[in-house]
Protein backbone atom coordinates (compact mmCIF):
# COMPACT_ATOMS: atom_id res chain seq x y z
CA UNK A 1 0.00 0.00 0.00
CA UNK A 2 1.23 3.38 -0.64
CA UNK A 3 1.18 6.33 1.32
CA UNK A 4 2.44 10.18 1.72
CA UNK A 5 5.51 9.60 3.03
CA UNK A 6 6.48 5.84 1.28
CA UNK A 7 6.15 2.08 1.28
CA UNK A 8 4.04 1.16 3.92
CA UNK A 9 6.03 -2.15 6.25
CA UNK A 10 3.71 -4.90 7.37
CA UNK A 11 5.49 -5.83 10.77
CA UNK A 12 4.33 -8.79 12.84
CA UNK A 13 6.64 -9.67 15.55
CA UNK A 14 6.39 -12.78 17.45
CA UNK A 15 9.77 -12.47 19.62
CA UNK A 16 11.71 -9.92 22.08
CA UNK A 17 14.08 -9.28 19.53
CA UNK A 18 14.83 -5.43 19.10
CA UNK A 19 12.61 -3.43 16.62
CA UNK A 20 15.40 -2.28 13.76
CA UNK A 21 15.37 1.57 12.66
CA UNK A 22 12.00 2.81 10.52
CA UNK A 23 13.30 6.30 8.83
CA UNK A 24 10.39 7.57 6.32
CA UNK A 25 8.26 4.19 6.64
CA UNK A 26 4.83 3.57 7.86
CA UNK A 27 4.24 1.22 10.54
CA UNK A 28 1.08 -1.00 10.49
CA UNK A 29 0.25 -2.75 13.24
CA UNK A 30 -2.33 -5.15 13.15
CA UNK A 31 -4.35 -5.40 16.67
CA UNK A 32 -5.10 -9.48 17.97
CA UNK A 33 -8.74 -10.45 19.05
CA UNK A 34 -10.77 -8.75 16.41
CA UNK A 35 -9.97 -5.19 18.18
CA UNK A 36 -10.25 -2.19 16.88
CA UNK A 37 -8.62 0.99 17.44
CA UNK A 38 -11.87 2.37 18.55
CA UNK A 39 -11.15 -0.26 21.50
CA UNK A 40 -7.66 1.48 22.17
CA UNK A 41 -7.14 4.40 24.23
CA UNK A 42 -3.44 5.01 24.47
CA UNK A 43 -0.46 3.26 21.72
CA UNK A 44 2.96 2.74 23.66
CA UNK A 45 6.54 1.67 22.28
CA UNK A 46 7.58 0.05 25.35
CA UNK A 47 10.92 -1.02 26.36
CA UNK A 48 10.29 -4.24 28.35
CA UNK A 49 14.19 -4.79 29.74
CA UNK A 50 13.99 -1.07 31.16
CA UNK A 51 10.22 -1.01 31.86
CA UNK A 52 9.43 2.54 30.45
CA UNK A 53 7.62 3.59 27.75
CA UNK A 54 10.04 5.33 24.72
CA UNK A 55 6.99 7.16 23.08
CA UNK A 56 3.20 7.21 23.51
CA UNK A 57 -0.24 8.85 21.60
CA UNK A 58 -3.27 8.75 23.13
CA UNK A 59 -6.30 7.66 20.65
CA UNK A 60 -8.98 11.01 20.51
CA UNK A 61 -12.56 9.90 21.50
CA UNK A 62 -14.07 10.47 18.56
CA UNK A 63 -11.31 9.48 15.80
CA UNK A 64 -12.55 9.41 11.97
CA UNK A 65 -10.15 6.52 10.57
CA UNK A 66 -10.77 5.41 6.91
CA UNK A 67 -11.40 1.25 6.43
CA UNK A 68 -8.73 -0.56 6.52
CA UNK A 69 -8.54 -1.17 2.53
CA UNK A 70 -9.26 2.79 1.64
CA UNK A 71 -5.99 3.62 -0.67
CA UNK A 72 -4.42 7.00 -0.88
CA UNK A 73 -3.19 7.79 -4.25
CA UNK A 74 -1.49 10.90 -6.11
CA UNK A 75 -4.57 11.88 -8.12
CA UNK A 76 -4.62 14.17 -11.24
CA UNK A 77 -7.70 15.53 -12.23
CA UNK A 78 -9.02 14.57 -16.01
CA UNK A 79 -9.56 16.51 -18.82
CA UNK A 80 -7.19 18.81 -18.51
CA UNK A 81 -8.73 20.67 -15.58
CA UNK A 82 -6.86 22.38 -13.19
CA UNK A 83 -7.76 23.21 -9.46
CA UNK A 84 -8.97 26.71 -10.41
CA UNK A 85 -12.18 24.03 -12.12
CA UNK A 86 -12.36 22.92 -8.44
CA UNK A 87 -14.50 24.01 -5.69
CA UNK A 88 -14.45 21.49 -3.26
CA UNK A 89 -12.62 17.98 -2.84
CA UNK A 90 -13.65 15.15 -0.75
CA UNK A 91 -12.69 11.55 0.11
CA UNK A 92 -15.35 9.30 -0.24
CA UNK A 93 -16.20 5.81 0.68
CA UNK A 94 -18.95 4.24 -1.56
CA UNK A 95 -19.25 1.43 0.04
CA UNK A 96 -20.28 3.57 3.29
CA UNK A 97 -21.92 6.42 1.40
CA UNK A 98 -19.95 8.82 3.52
CA UNK A 99 -17.58 11.51 3.37
CA UNK A 100 -14.52 10.33 5.02
CA UNK A 101 -12.54 13.89 4.76
CA UNK A 102 -13.43 17.23 2.19
CA UNK A 103 -11.70 20.12 1.60
CA UNK A 104 -13.09 23.15 0.30
CA UNK A 105 -11.11 25.27 -2.69
CA UNK A 106 -10.89 29.04 -2.48
CA UNK A 107 -11.78 31.01 -5.51
CA UNK A 108 -8.64 32.82 -5.97
CA UNK A 109 -6.08 30.42 -5.26
CA UNK A 110 -2.70 32.09 -5.01
CA UNK A 111 -1.79 32.52 -0.91
CA UNK A 112 -2.68 30.33 1.38
CA UNK A 113 -6.45 30.62 2.66
CA UNK A 114 -7.57 32.55 5.38
CA UNK A 115 -9.22 31.22 8.43
CA UNK A 116 -12.72 30.69 7.02
CA UNK A 117 -15.99 29.28 9.71
CA UNK A 118 -18.03 26.69 8.84
CA UNK A 119 -21.81 26.88 9.46
CA UNK A 120 -23.41 24.37 11.56
CA UNK A 121 -26.52 23.85 9.69
CA UNK A 122 -27.36 20.21 9.09
CA UNK A 123 -30.00 18.37 7.09
CA UNK A 124 -32.66 16.48 8.89
CA UNK A 125 -33.56 14.60 5.70
CA UNK A 126 -31.62 11.15 5.32
CA UNK A 127 -30.44 11.34 1.97
CA UNK A 128 -27.84 14.68 1.37
CA UNK A 129 -26.74 15.63 -2.10
CA UNK A 130 -23.79 18.30 -2.33
CA UNK A 131 -24.24 20.20 -5.23
CA UNK A 132 -21.73 22.69 -5.22
CA UNK A 133 -19.58 24.30 -2.57
CA UNK A 134 -22.47 26.70 -1.08
CA UNK A 135 -25.32 24.75 -2.31
CA UNK A 136 -26.72 20.93 -1.33
CA UNK A 137 -30.16 19.34 -1.82
CA UNK A 138 -31.47 17.38 1.22
CA UNK A 139 -34.97 14.41 0.21
CA UNK A 140 -36.50 11.96 1.95
CA UNK A 141 -39.44 9.71 -0.43
CA UNK A 142 -42.71 9.18 1.91
CA UNK A 143 -45.42 7.11 0.17
CA UNK A 144 -46.20 8.84 -3.06
CA UNK A 145 -44.58 12.42 -2.02
CA UNK A 146 -41.24 13.71 -1.84
CA UNK A 147 -39.80 16.37 0.30
CA UNK A 148 -36.70 18.05 -0.41
CA UNK A 149 -34.66 20.72 1.59
CA UNK A 150 -32.59 23.31 -0.68
CA UNK A 151 -29.54 24.99 1.43
CA UNK A 152 -27.06 27.51 0.14
CA UNK A 153 -24.70 29.89 0.89
CA UNK A 154 -26.51 32.89 -1.40
CA UNK A 155 -27.38 36.35 -1.33
CA UNK A 156 -30.22 37.59 0.02
CA UNK A 157 -31.75 38.46 -3.67
CA UNK A 158 -30.69 35.44 -5.13
CA UNK A 159 -33.53 31.72 -5.68
CA UNK A 160 -31.85 28.17 -5.33
CA UNK A 161 -33.48 25.92 -8.38
CA UNK A 162 -33.96 22.07 -8.43
CA UNK A 163 -35.38 19.98 -10.52
CA UNK A 164 -36.32 16.96 -12.95
CA UNK A 165 -33.86 16.68 -16.14
CA UNK A 166 -36.00 17.79 -19.25
CA UNK A 167 -33.49 14.70 -20.77
CA UNK A 168 -33.39 11.20 -19.41
CA UNK A 169 -30.17 10.54 -20.11
CA UNK A 170 -28.39 13.98 -18.86
CA UNK A 171 -28.78 16.83 -17.41
CA UNK A 172 -30.69 19.63 -19.54
CA UNK A 173 -32.52 22.57 -18.86
CA UNK A 174 -34.45 22.20 -21.86
CA UNK A 175 -37.69 21.05 -20.91
CA UNK A 176 -37.00 20.83 -17.33
CA UNK A 177 -40.00 21.27 -14.39
CA UNK A 178 -37.76 23.11 -11.73
CA UNK A 179 -38.84 24.79 -8.75
CA UNK A 180 -37.30 28.29 -7.61
CA UNK A 181 -36.85 28.96 -3.89
CA UNK A 182 -35.84 32.07 -2.28
CA UNK A 183 -36.37 33.65 1.32
CA UNK A 184 -38.30 36.82 0.84
CA UNK A 185 -37.40 39.26 3.87
CA UNK A 186 -40.50 42.01 3.36
CA UNK A 187 -42.54 38.93 4.08
CA UNK A 188 -40.34 36.61 6.06
CA UNK A 189 -41.33 33.41 4.03
CA UNK A 190 -40.18 31.21 1.87
CA UNK A 191 -41.02 30.04 -1.78
CA UNK A 192 -40.50 27.36 -3.86
CA UNK A 193 -42.65 28.38 -7.06
CA UNK A 194 -42.89 25.93 -10.03
CA UNK A 195 -41.20 26.33 -12.87
CA UNK A 196 -41.43 25.03 -16.59
CA UNK A 197 -38.49 25.49 -19.14
CA UNK A 198 -39.28 25.85 -22.58
CA UNK A 199 -36.67 28.09 -23.84
CA UNK A 200 -33.91 28.90 -22.04
CA UNK A 201 -34.68 32.67 -21.77
CA UNK A 202 -36.94 34.45 -19.19
CA UNK A 203 -40.67 34.16 -19.92
CA UNK A 204 -41.85 36.09 -22.57
CA UNK A 205 -44.79 35.82 -24.96
CA UNK A 206 -43.84 34.54 -28.42
CA UNK A 207 -47.05 34.89 -30.86
CA UNK A 208 -49.87 34.95 -28.23
CA UNK A 209 -48.17 32.09 -25.76
CA UNK A 210 -45.90 32.12 -23.10
CA UNK A 211 -42.16 30.44 -23.69
CA UNK A 212 -38.86 30.09 -21.69
CA UNK A 213 -38.69 29.87 -18.02
CA UNK A 214 -42.21 30.74 -16.87
CA UNK A 215 -44.32 29.85 -13.48
CA UNK A 216 -46.42 27.27 -13.86
CA UNK A 217 -49.38 29.65 -13.43
CA UNK A 218 -48.43 31.77 -15.81
CA UNK A 219 -48.53 29.14 -18.91
CA UNK A 220 -52.22 27.47 -17.38
CA UNK A 221 -50.81 25.25 -14.86
CA UNK A 222 -50.89 24.96 -11.24
CA UNK A 223 -48.32 25.64 -8.88
CA UNK A 224 -47.58 21.69 -7.06
CA UNK A 225 -44.96 22.41 -4.55
CA UNK A 226 -45.87 23.11 -0.57
CA UNK A 227 -43.56 24.75 1.40
CA UNK A 228 -42.94 23.68 4.65
CA UNK A 229 -40.21 25.90 6.07
CA UNK A 230 -37.84 28.51 5.10
CA UNK A 231 -35.03 30.80 6.94
CA UNK A 232 -32.14 32.55 6.25
CA UNK A 233 -29.20 32.94 9.19
CA UNK A 234 -25.76 33.63 8.83
CA UNK A 235 -26.05 34.15 4.97
CA UNK A 236 -27.30 30.34 4.86
CA UNK A 237 -31.00 30.50 2.88
CA UNK A 238 -33.21 27.48 3.61
CA UNK A 239 -36.31 26.16 2.12
CA UNK A 240 -38.33 23.00 2.26
CA UNK A 241 -40.93 22.25 -0.01
CA UNK A 242 -43.08 18.84 -1.13
CA UNK A 243 -44.15 17.61 -4.06
CA UNK A 244 -45.74 14.65 -5.45
CA UNK A 245 -43.50 12.18 -7.31
CA UNK A 246 -45.96 11.49 -10.02
CA UNK A 247 -46.76 14.01 -12.70
CA UNK A 248 -50.11 16.11 -11.23
CA UNK A 249 -50.28 17.68 -15.01
CA UNK A 250 -48.70 17.61 -18.42
CA UNK A 251 -46.01 19.59 -18.20
CA UNK A 252 -45.18 18.18 -15.19
CA UNK A 253 -42.33 15.87 -15.14
CA UNK A 254 -41.87 13.00 -12.85
CA UNK A 255 -39.43 11.80 -10.06
CA UNK A 256 -38.55 8.12 -10.48
CA UNK A 257 -37.68 6.09 -7.02
CA UNK A 258 -37.09 2.54 -8.60
CA UNK A 259 -34.44 3.48 -11.37
CA UNK A 260 -31.60 6.77 -11.40
CA UNK A 261 -32.78 10.42 -12.23
CA UNK A 262 -31.06 13.32 -13.33
CA UNK A 263 -31.48 16.47 -12.20
CA UNK A 264 -30.54 19.90 -12.85
CA UNK A 265 -29.75 22.91 -10.56
CA UNK A 266 -28.73 26.56 -10.83
CA UNK A 267 -28.28 30.08 -8.66
CA UNK A 268 -28.78 33.16 -9.67
CA UNK A 269 -30.25 36.42 -9.09
CA UNK A 270 -33.78 37.34 -9.40
CA UNK A 271 -35.39 40.51 -10.94
CA UNK A 272 -37.99 43.36 -10.01
CA UNK A 273 -40.74 40.80 -10.27
CA UNK A 274 -38.97 38.18 -8.38
CA UNK A 275 -38.47 35.79 -11.76
CA UNK A 276 -35.32 34.12 -12.14
CA UNK A 277 -32.95 36.20 -14.36
CA UNK A 278 -29.41 34.02 -15.68
CA UNK A 279 -27.96 32.10 -13.57
CA UNK A 280 -24.33 32.91 -11.91
CA UNK A 281 -23.88 28.91 -10.76
CA UNK A 282 -24.88 26.03 -12.84
CA UNK A 283 -23.87 21.98 -12.76
CA UNK A 284 -20.79 21.74 -15.08
CA UNK A 285 -21.76 17.38 -15.33
CA UNK A 286 -24.60 15.65 -15.08
CA UNK A 287 -26.56 15.24 -11.71
CA UNK A 288 -27.04 11.75 -10.97
CA UNK A 289 -29.34 10.30 -8.45
CA UNK A 290 -31.41 7.91 -6.81
CA UNK A 291 -34.25 9.20 -4.44
CA UNK A 292 -34.93 6.11 -2.68
CA UNK A 293 -31.58 4.63 -2.36
CA UNK A 294 -31.31 2.06 0.65
CA UNK A 295 -29.22 2.73 2.48
CA UNK A 296 -29.69 6.58 2.51
CA UNK A 297 -26.28 8.61 0.50
CA UNK A 298 -25.14 11.22 2.24
CA UNK A 299 -22.13 13.46 1.04
CA UNK A 300 -22.91 16.70 2.12
CA UNK A 301 -20.23 18.67 3.98
CA UNK A 302 -20.61 21.95 6.16
CA UNK A 303 -20.55 25.15 4.46
CA UNK A 304 -18.00 27.98 4.40
CA UNK A 305 -18.37 31.26 5.91
CA UNK A 306 -15.97 33.03 3.65
CA UNK A 307 -15.65 36.90 3.72
CA UNK A 308 -17.53 38.82 1.22
CA UNK A 309 -15.94 39.55 -1.98
CA UNK A 310 -16.98 41.72 -4.78
CA UNK A 311 -15.95 41.75 -8.57
CA UNK A 312 -15.56 45.14 -9.53
CA UNK A 313 -16.99 46.06 -12.71
CA UNK A 314 -15.59 47.46 -16.29
CA UNK A 315 -15.91 51.02 -16.91
CA UNK A 316 -19.12 52.05 -18.43
CA UNK A 317 -18.34 53.53 -21.74
CA UNK A 318 -20.10 57.10 -22.42
CA UNK A 319 -20.81 58.44 -25.76
CA UNK A 320 -21.06 61.98 -25.40
CA UNK A 321 -20.17 63.25 -28.89
CA UNK A 322 -21.72 66.11 -29.92
CA UNK A 323 -21.20 65.22 -33.36
CA UNK A 324 -23.04 61.73 -33.09
CA UNK A 325 -26.20 61.78 -35.06
CA UNK A 326 -26.79 57.54 -35.91
CA UNK A 327 -25.87 55.17 -33.63
CA UNK A 328 -25.48 51.14 -34.15
CA UNK A 329 -28.11 49.10 -31.87
CA UNK A 330 -26.93 45.15 -31.51
CA UNK A 331 -27.49 42.41 -28.91
CA UNK A 332 -24.57 40.52 -27.00
CA UNK A 333 -22.96 38.41 -24.38
CA UNK A 334 -23.43 40.58 -21.39
CA UNK A 335 -20.05 39.91 -20.22
CA UNK A 336 -20.54 37.93 -16.77
CA UNK A 337 -19.58 39.51 -13.43
CA UNK A 338 -17.70 42.16 -14.78
CA UNK A 339 -20.40 43.20 -17.23
CA UNK A 340 -24.10 44.11 -16.32
CA UNK A 341 -24.41 41.73 -13.13
CA UNK A 342 -21.93 44.39 -11.90
CA UNK A 343 -24.32 46.95 -12.36
CA UNK A 344 -27.34 44.92 -11.58
CA UNK A 345 -27.78 41.71 -9.94
CA UNK A 346 -30.17 40.29 -12.22
CA UNK A 347 -28.47 40.44 -14.90
CA UNK A 348 -29.43 38.94 -18.37
CA UNK A 349 -27.61 36.79 -20.42
CA UNK A 350 -27.80 39.26 -23.74
CA UNK A 351 -27.71 43.16 -23.53
CA UNK A 352 -27.63 46.12 -25.96
CA UNK A 353 -24.66 47.28 -27.47
CA UNK A 354 -24.60 50.71 -29.09
CA UNK A 355 -21.26 51.31 -31.36
CA UNK A 356 -19.64 48.46 -30.41
CA UNK A 357 -19.94 49.49 -26.39
CA UNK A 358 -21.57 47.50 -23.98
CA UNK A 359 -24.70 49.27 -23.13
CA UNK A 360 -23.31 52.56 -22.59
CA UNK A 361 -24.56 55.98 -21.14
CA UNK A 362 -25.36 58.03 -24.31
CA UNK A 363 -26.31 62.07 -24.50
CA UNK A 364 -28.91 63.64 -26.37
CA UNK A 365 -29.73 67.01 -27.23
CA UNK A 366 -33.32 68.27 -27.31
CA UNK A 367 -34.18 69.66 -30.64
CA UNK A 368 -31.81 67.30 -32.80
CA UNK A 369 -32.80 64.42 -35.09
CA UNK A 370 -31.20 60.76 -34.10
CA UNK A 371 -31.14 57.66 -35.63
CA UNK A 372 -30.78 54.24 -34.34
CA UNK A 373 -29.85 51.30 -36.59
CA UNK A 374 -31.47 48.58 -35.18
CA UNK A 375 -29.91 44.74 -35.38
CA UNK A 376 -31.82 43.27 -32.60
CA UNK A 377 -33.64 40.06 -34.51
CA UNK A 378 -36.96 40.36 -35.84
CA UNK A 379 -38.43 36.96 -35.98
CA UNK A 380 -41.03 36.97 -33.59
CA UNK A 381 -40.81 33.16 -33.50
CA UNK A 382 -37.56 33.30 -31.46
CA UNK A 383 -38.06 33.68 -27.48
CA UNK A 384 -34.36 34.90 -27.46
CA UNK A 385 -33.18 36.85 -30.77
CA UNK A 386 -36.18 39.29 -30.75
CA UNK A 387 -35.42 42.51 -29.41
CA UNK A 388 -37.02 45.45 -30.65
CA UNK A 389 -35.48 49.06 -29.62
CA UNK A 390 -37.44 51.14 -27.49
CA UNK A 391 -37.07 54.31 -25.20
CA UNK A 392 -38.95 54.87 -22.13
CA UNK A 393 -39.54 56.88 -19.02
CA UNK A 394 -38.85 53.64 -16.93
CA UNK A 395 -35.43 51.81 -16.24
CA UNK A 396 -36.06 48.24 -16.88
CA UNK A 397 -37.91 47.45 -20.48
CA UNK A 398 -39.41 44.19 -21.32
CA UNK A 399 -42.87 45.70 -21.72
CA UNK A 400 -44.19 42.77 -23.37
CA UNK A 401 -44.21 41.48 -19.87
CA UNK A 402 -46.55 43.60 -18.23
CA UNK A 403 -49.75 43.74 -17.82
CA UNK A 404 -52.64 46.18 -19.41
CA UNK A 405 -52.12 48.37 -16.24
CA UNK A 406 -48.32 48.07 -16.10
CA UNK A 407 -48.15 49.34 -19.62
CA UNK A 408 -50.20 51.95 -19.15
CA UNK A 409 -48.21 53.38 -16.44
CA UNK A 410 -45.02 53.44 -18.89
CA UNK A 411 -44.18 56.44 -20.97
CA UNK A 412 -43.19 55.34 -24.07
CA UNK A 413 -40.83 58.16 -26.22
CA UNK A 414 -39.92 55.94 -29.22
CA UNK A 415 -40.22 52.06 -31.11
CA UNK A 416 -43.45 51.52 -29.20
CA UNK A 417 -47.61 52.45 -30.24
CA UNK A 418 -50.78 51.20 -28.75
CA UNK A 419 -53.01 49.00 -30.66
CA UNK A 420 -56.55 49.05 -31.03
CA UNK A 421 -56.66 46.66 -28.21
CA UNK A 422 -54.59 48.96 -25.69
CA UNK A 423 -51.63 46.61 -26.03
CA UNK A 424 -48.29 48.27 -26.99
CA UNK A 425 -46.90 47.00 -30.22
CA UNK A 426 -43.10 47.15 -30.93
CA UNK A 427 -42.07 49.26 -34.10
CA UNK A 428 -38.30 48.56 -34.80
CA UNK A 429 -36.45 45.53 -34.64
CA UNK A 430 -34.02 44.60 -37.53
CA UNK A 431 -32.39 41.35 -38.41
CA UNK A 432 -30.17 39.52 -35.77
CA UNK A 433 -26.69 39.95 -35.51
CA UNK A 434 -25.58 38.75 -32.34
CA UNK A 435 -22.20 38.93 -30.44
CA UNK A 436 -21.51 35.63 -28.97
CA UNK A 437 -18.13 34.26 -27.44
CA UNK A 438 -16.02 32.28 -30.21
CA UNK A 439 -16.51 28.14 -30.32
CA UNK A 440 -12.95 28.16 -29.72
CA UNK A 441 -12.47 30.68 -26.91
CA UNK A 442 -13.55 28.02 -24.25
CA UNK A 443 -14.99 30.50 -21.59
CA UNK A 444 -17.90 30.56 -19.69
CA UNK A 445 -19.54 33.55 -19.30
CA UNK A 446 -20.73 32.08 -15.84
CA UNK A 447 -17.47 31.15 -14.50
CA UNK A 448 -15.00 33.33 -16.07
CA UNK A 449 -14.66 37.55 -15.53
CA UNK A 450 -12.16 39.32 -17.94
CA UNK A 451 -10.30 42.07 -17.07
CA UNK A 452 -10.73 44.29 -19.29
CA UNK A 453 -13.88 44.84 -21.74
CA UNK A 454 -11.68 45.16 -24.02
CA UNK A 455 -9.92 41.51 -23.71
CA UNK A 456 -13.84 40.61 -23.26
CA UNK A 457 -14.52 41.86 -26.29
CA UNK A 458 -11.99 40.14 -28.71
CA UNK A 459 -13.52 37.07 -27.61
CA UNK A 460 -16.87 37.95 -29.05
CA UNK A 461 -17.69 36.93 -32.97
CA UNK A 462 -20.39 38.88 -34.52
CA UNK A 463 -22.47 36.78 -36.56
CA UNK A 464 -25.58 37.91 -39.24
CA UNK A 465 -28.06 35.64 -40.75
CA UNK A 466 -28.74 36.13 -44.26
CA UNK A 467 -28.93 38.90 -46.64
CA UNK A 468 -31.06 41.38 -45.14
CA UNK A 469 -28.36 41.38 -41.92
CA UNK A 470 -26.66 44.20 -44.20
CA UNK A 471 -29.75 46.05 -43.73
CA UNK A 472 -30.72 47.55 -40.39
CA UNK A 473 -34.46 48.61 -39.27
CA UNK A 474 -33.79 52.49 -38.62
CA UNK A 475 -35.60 54.10 -35.76
CA UNK A 476 -36.08 58.04 -35.84
CA UNK A 477 -36.94 60.22 -33.09
CA UNK A 478 -36.09 63.79 -31.60
CA UNK A 479 -36.00 64.53 -28.24
CA UNK A 480 -38.27 67.36 -27.26
CA UNK A 481 -38.90 69.64 -24.08
CA UNK A 482 -41.43 66.94 -22.77
CA UNK A 483 -38.59 64.28 -22.25
CA UNK A 484 -37.29 63.90 -18.64
CA UNK A 485 -33.82 64.83 -18.50
CA UNK A 486 -32.92 60.69 -17.78
CA UNK A 487 -34.71 57.80 -20.38
CA UNK A 488 -33.59 54.27 -21.07
CA UNK A 489 -33.44 52.05 -24.07
CA UNK A 490 -34.14 48.77 -23.99
CA UNK A 491 -35.23 45.83 -25.39
CA UNK A 492 -39.21 45.43 -25.93
CA UNK A 493 -39.40 42.02 -24.80
CA UNK A 494 -36.51 41.05 -22.26
CA UNK A 495 -35.92 43.24 -19.38
CA UNK A 496 -32.73 45.04 -18.11
CA UNK A 497 -30.54 45.03 -21.41
CA UNK A 498 -30.11 48.00 -22.26
CA UNK A 499 -28.78 51.50 -20.39
CA UNK A 500 -29.22 55.47 -19.68
CA UNK A 501 -29.67 58.20 -22.03
CA UNK A 502 -28.84 61.61 -20.54
CA UNK A 503 -31.19 64.20 -22.34
CA UNK A 504 -30.01 67.70 -22.16
CA UNK A 505 -30.19 70.80 -23.82
CA UNK A 506 -27.00 71.69 -24.51
CA UNK A 507 -24.04 68.95 -24.50
CA UNK A 508 -21.28 69.03 -22.08
CA UNK A 509 -18.44 66.63 -21.54
CA UNK A 510 -18.73 64.42 -18.56
CA UNK A 511 -16.56 64.75 -15.72
CA UNK A 512 -13.90 61.86 -15.47
CA UNK A 513 -11.77 63.56 -11.94
CA UNK A 514 -10.56 60.94 -9.89
CA UNK A 515 -11.48 61.03 -6.30
CA UNK A 516 -8.27 61.87 -4.10
CA UNK A 517 -6.34 59.01 -2.31
CA UNK A 518 -6.88 58.80 1.59
CA UNK A 519 -3.61 60.63 2.32
CA UNK A 520 -4.09 63.22 -0.63
CA UNK A 521 -7.76 63.81 1.58
CA UNK A 522 -6.18 64.06 4.82
CA UNK A 523 -3.12 66.44 3.76
CA UNK A 524 -6.06 68.48 2.43
CA UNK A 525 -8.09 68.40 5.34
CA UNK A 526 -5.07 68.98 7.34
CA UNK A 527 -3.68 72.21 5.01
CA UNK A 528 -7.38 73.14 5.28
CA UNK A 529 -7.37 73.70 8.93
CA UNK A 530 -4.24 75.36 9.19
CA UNK A 531 -5.36 77.69 6.82
CA UNK A 532 -8.01 78.28 8.87
CA UNK A 533 -6.32 77.87 12.54
CA UNK A 534 -3.91 81.11 10.78
CA UNK A 535 -6.77 83.10 10.11
CA UNK A 536 -8.21 83.28 12.80
CA UNK A 537 -5.04 84.19 15.02
CA UNK A 538 -4.63 86.77 12.52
Amino acid sequence: MGSWYGPVQSVCVRSLEPLRSYAGEDVRLSLPGGRTVFDVDWLAVYDVTRGAALASVLVPDQLNVPPADTHLHDHRLPDGRTVFDVDWLAVYDVTRGATLASVLVPDQLNVPPADTHLHDHRSALPHCKQLHRDLQVSWEVFGNQVTFQLAGMVAEDEYMAWGVSGSSSRSQMLGADVAVTSFDPALQRGLATDYNITALTPCVMVLGAWRGVCRDERVAGQDNNQVFTAGRAAGLTTVTYRRQLAPAEDMDRAWPTERDVFAVWAVGGLDAARDPAYHRLFPRRDVRLRLAADPPTDDCVPFAMPKARSVSGWERAQLFDPALRVFSFRVGEAGGARGLAARRRAAPRLAWYVNGQLAPDLQLRRGLTYTAQVWGGDDPHSADLYHPLVVTDEPRGGLERLTDAEQRRVRVLAGARHTLRGRLAPLVAGPACPALLAPNAGADLRRDAWDTFRSFNRSLRWTCEGEAAARPAQLVFTPNSTWPDIVYYNSFTHSDMGGRIFVVDRHRRPSRAAAPSPAAARSLVGALALSLALNILL
